[in-house]
């Protein structure tokens, strides 16, 4: 089982049936001793903050609704569990294989977050090693590791110019 890979895939289900899907798979694959073919399921949401005349409230929406993406080792009988569950009506793809999601689709997608240890802080001096500013040192003036964003301060043209990065895209400067 070794050289099987977990990968993302996505479900297509019965608007209003994410979370019934997702929790019935969950329950399948433990019931089946899968859990380590299925090991996760997620319905993305986000919270928004609606207004109805004065009253606002803080509501949850699925990102995708009428999609649940599971994270499994594709084989006949994963495929088998997936399609059987009450609500679901197949996978998302052409023809009967579906195809998984890149990582840098899940990560886009919010299904999955990278985790990028930041070793500099807002005031730091940084290298810039990825993008087309490359090899360029800046001043780090704003960092959101949550939306994994930095802000950097390089000189251009004899202009100091504020520049948006991922934090995997600079680097602290050595002494």
């Amino acid at each position: 089982m070794a050289d099987y890979e977990a990968k993302w895939y996505v479900i297509h289900t019965y608007s209003g049936y994410e979370n019934k899907v997702a929790t019935d798979l969950l329950t399948t694959a433990e019931n089946r001793n899968l859990k380590d073919m299925i090991i996760d399921v997620k319905v993305p949401t986000e919270i928004v903050t609606e207004t109805v005349g004065e009253k606002t409230k803080e509501v949850e929406h699925k990102i995708y609704p009428g999609y649940v993406f599971v994270k499994m080792v594709y084989t006949d009988e994963t495929w088998y569990v997936v399609r059987n569950i009450r609500g679901c009506t197949g996978f998302v793809g052409p023809g009967s294989k579906p195809v998984p999601l890149t990582d840098a689709e899940v990560y886009r997608m919010g299904v999955e977050q990278k985790v990028v240890k930041v070793s500099y802080a807002v005031g730091d001096s940084v290298r810039i090693i990825d993008g087309p500013l490359e090899d360029f040192v800046g001043v780090v003036e704003e960092l959101d590791t949550d939306k994994n964003y930095v802000r950097v301060v390089v000189s251009m043209f004899g202009r100091e110019t504020p520049v948006e990065l991922e934090l995997s895209q600079a680097e602290a400067l050595e002494d």
